[in-house]
């Protein structure tokens, strides 16, 4: 079935993001599914990626819109909403790359994602990618119908944790919709450090949880590379030359990975195109890398 995936939708919030940089604030557009939208596009052209969001009428919703096109994905299923306006965050690293954020996203435009309880424009796709963000964000009656919603049509799910734990109303409720999503998750791209955090588990206990799942993905774990999830792979992977800014590092992996198994990549060589996609992005400022880039 992965094999077979023609259109995507990719579903969450894309925001305004500032990036500092000697003082100075370089703006850019940005968002974890959105990142992952857009590497999944670069890595297999040929499969149909839709954004799905809310945005405003002003202008740097105007700006967000137009990115999501300039880079090749859909923006067709983009809800505007009057007086709405995009969420923004601003990233500032450390010398060893590590990331920290600051965000103002409390009255974004993607809150009001799917608030009216239909979700019908999702049927025409083959397969949907959700994060714990964009769970994070909607109200948790609409997280509760989505879900309801998924149970009952046989759309492949693709789920990543990406605990943030600001965002979510309390712990248990975090625990409980992300462990609701991964029983349902087709596709599992869980982020080791995400999953100990949450679950207040150790990195061994994580991976035992994913591999008795019995479901195909990959566990990111960082600079060890992925380990497989449902097929026996044990594959090598090179860490990076250097870390400049490690943010979109797990986004660029799922882009990568899902673009090249749905090419017709085998889980093996998914695995190292996502891994291999991710150290490139480490090396460079920001979540979207340079086109040229890629091939650098």
């Amino acid at each position: 079935m992965k094999n077979k995936m023609k259109r995507v939708a990719c579903v969450g919030e894309a925001m305004i993001e500032l990036s500092m940089m000697d003082g100075n604030a370089q703006m850019n557009v940005a968002g974890d599914t959105l990142n992952t939208a857009i590497y999944l596009h670069r890595t297999a052209p040929q499969v149909t990626v839709d954004y799905i969001t809310c945005l405003g009428n002003d202008t740097f919703s105007d700006s967000i819109f137009a990115f999501i096109a300039d880079h090749g994905v859909g923006n067709s299923k983009i809800k505007r909403i009057v007086d709405g306006t995009p969420g923004l965050y601003a990233i500032t690293t450390s010398p060893e790359g590590e990331r920290s954020f600051t965000y103002w996203r409390s009255n974004s435009a993607a809150r009001c994602l799917f608030s009216n309880g239909d979700f019908t424009m999702l049927e025409t796709y083959d397969a949907v990618y959700l994060s714990g963000i964009s769970l994070a964000i909607l109200p948790h009656i609409v997280r509760l119908s989505l879900l309801e919603w998924l149970n009952k049509h046989l759309i492949c799910l693709i789920f990543d944790s990406n605990y943030r734990p600001h965002l979510w109303e309390s712990l248990e409720s975090a625990q409980q919709m992300t462990s609701a999503f991964w029983a349902r998750a087709d596709i599992l791209l869980p982020s080791i450090d995400d999953e100990m955090k949450l679950f207040d588990e150790t990195e061994d206990q994580v991976a035992f949880r994913f591999s008795g799942m019995a479901k195909s993905g990959a566990l990111k774990r960082g600079i060890l590379g992925p380990l497989s999830l449902g097929i026996d792979v044990h594959g090598s992977y090179l860490p990076s030359s250097k870390v400049l800014d490690t943010t979109a590092a797990g986004d660029s992996f799922n882009g990568g990975y899902l673009g090249a198994l749905f090419g017709g990549e085998s889980q093996e060589q998914a695995l190292k195109i996502g891994h291999d996609l991710a150290t490139q992005v480490i090396q460079c400022r920001g979540a979207i890398i340079p086109k040229p880039a890629l091939s650098d």
